[in-house]
């Protein structure tokens, strides 16, 4: 995520330099950047458990829900490089708690939201916040700590906090689901207050660089992608024949493409073509946003499917999740041993076959699944999978590039992680919802004859129920069924695409490997 930080003389007492670095007390300064990113890595997934109650609360859709969702990833992910580049220009603890301030305000707005529009509106801002402040969190780690042992540690902590954000955001998310829903956003705020304050006293701040911003380069890349998202979504409520999905689905793909013309000619493009110049890194970038669809999708349908269809309560549901957060851990790890010894294709290649295998088995879902049987070995193959995956993917995304090119080349795997889960889930949202009406249309003739019978109202009302949890299961497992053929495409790519052998990555540690 982070760009080399080049520092200054400090003329100001704003400027570190290598000698200020034993003047700061670096366990607080962990401690900040830490509980900004794991803020940050969290929402990605704290508001997938309280889905449900939040759709039941301000009257989401089951087209919309997906917003919920997708609003935070796509600002996220499509402001991710401008924040990276607005750290280097207006130096990075500036734009850092500029991230952190704004990210508690905007988490406030979303705890009070009486309409879906101001929720979704909270969670543009959010996004919008993280861009800000995660690219440029990690670059004050090489700020604030002097190299070697210090700076070591750092990065292990600041690896970690990412990796168990997206677990913790779930328990953490089912915890908080059991007071209200809204203090799933309301836990940020006080956070992003004691960061920012603290940040002024405990961080250093980089030297400006010489540059500009590459403005047209974000406006046509985060409206294209939003367009294309709408649509997408759009047509799970309007259909794919729908004047207005065919504008937005259009509209996005000449935004996209003048992104990418934009880029191809800029002296200071968020996303340099000479990073995608390279068939491994290509094929790193696209495999890894197939991968964030997957994640998306898992974690946004069997967050609602636990606890609609299991019946499950909020913190039983974010419980549930854990062993997925032990699985990809100790994939990552054995992962981290085997690139050693095996080209990252055998292991990424792997990684991708697990998840198709666990994608298929929740195809397999039904409303009388158990938790046992049902989910939880392919919640262990899914994590198993991904954990093989994202090792040899993040080193691969930054083998060869030149030096002042590593922190692009991991800011860009992690923006391609983000739009891909967003452009996913609204393609498999869009999937599941006209399967759920489709299958309720097939049922609904079976309540119009129990009422023609003299069932009674109560009786009608619990067969409506039961019709309702046979399409909603069925939705959501024809779009594990499509994410299943995702992943086994993904899976061929890789051991196709991946041309790097691991002999030529031994020693290439130029970004920390995480996971999230």
């Amino acid at each position: 995520m982070s760009e080399d930080v080049v520092k200054g003389d400090r003329p100001t007492d704003t400027v570190a330099e290598p000698g200020a670095h034993g003047h700061r007390n670096l366990g607080i300064a962990l401690a900040l950047i830490s509980m900004a990113q794991l803020m940050v890595v969290l929402d990605g997934t704290v508001v997938n458990i309280a889905l449900p109650h939040i759709k039941d609360a301000l009257g989401f859709t089951d087209a919309t829900l997906t917003w919920v969702v997708n609003a935070y990833a796509l600002a996220f992910g499509g402001l991710l490089l401008l924040g990276g580049r607005m750290g280097d220009i207006l130096g990075r603890r500036k734009v850092f708690i500029f991230g952190v301030l704004l990210f508690g305000v905007a988490s406030f707005v979303g705890g009070i939201a009486q309409n879906e529009s101001v929720l979704l509106a909270s969670r543009i801002l959010q996004g919008v916040a993280a861009a800000a402040a995660s690219p440029n969190a990690l670059a004050l780690i090489t700020t604030t700590f002097p190299a070697g042992k210090e700076r070591n540690r750092a990065m292990g902590v600041y690896a970690a906090m990412s990796g168990a954000g997206a677990a913790v955001g779930l328990i953490l998310g089912g915890a908080l689901t059991e007071l209200s829903w809204r203090w799933t956003f309301f836990i940020n705020t006080p956070i992003g207050l004691i960061v920012a304050v603290l940040a002024f006293r405990y961080l250093g701040e980089s030297a400006r660089q010489k540059g500009k911003f590459d403005l047209p380069g974000a406006i046509t890349g985060t409206v294209g992608l939003t367009s294309l998202v709408y649509g997408l979504t759009r047509a799970g409520s309007k259909g794919w024949g729908d004047l207005w999905t065919l504008i937005f689905i259009g509209a996005g793909v000449v935004l996209l493409a003048l992104f990418l013309m934009i880029e191809a000619r800029s002296r200071h493009a968020l996303m340099p073509f000479r990073i995608l110049a390279n068939r491994t890194r290509g094929v790193s970038f696209f495999v890894m946003l197939v991968v964030g669809a997957a994640m998306f999708s898992m974690f946004y349908f069997l967050g609602i499917f636990v606890q609609m269809i299991l019946g499950y309560s909020a913190i039983v549901t974010g419980l549930a999740f854990l062993p997925f957060s032990v699985g990809i851990v100790g994939a990552a790890q054995l992962a981290s041993v085997l690139i050693a010894r095996m080209d990252p294709r055998w292991i990424s290649g792997a990684g991708g076959l697990f998840v198709a295998a666990g994608m298929f088995g929740f195809s397999r879902l039904e409303v009388t699944s158990s938790y046992a049987s049902g989910l939880l070995p392919f919640i262990l193959l899914l994590s198993f999978g991904m954990g093989l995956i994202f090792v040899p993917l993040t080193l691969t995304a930054v083998s060869g590039v030149a030096d002042e090119d590593s922190g692009v080349g991991s800011a860009v795997l992690n923006t391609v992680q983000q739009i891909g889960g967003a452009i996913g889930l609204a393609l498999l949202g869009t999937v599941s919802t006209n399967a759920i009406k489709d299958k309720f249309t097939e049922l609904a003739p079976g309540l119009q004859k129990a009422a023609e019978a003299g069932q009674s109202p109560e009786q009608l009302n619990i067969l409506q129920k039961q019709f309702e949890a046979v399409a909603t299961t069925h939705g959501f497992t024809r779009a594990f069924l499509w994410s299943t053929f995702l992943a086994l495409g993904s899976a061929i790519i890789t051991l196709i695409g991946l041309s790097v052998k691991h002999k030529d990555l031994a020693g290439d540690g130029k970004t920390p490997v995480h996971i999230g």
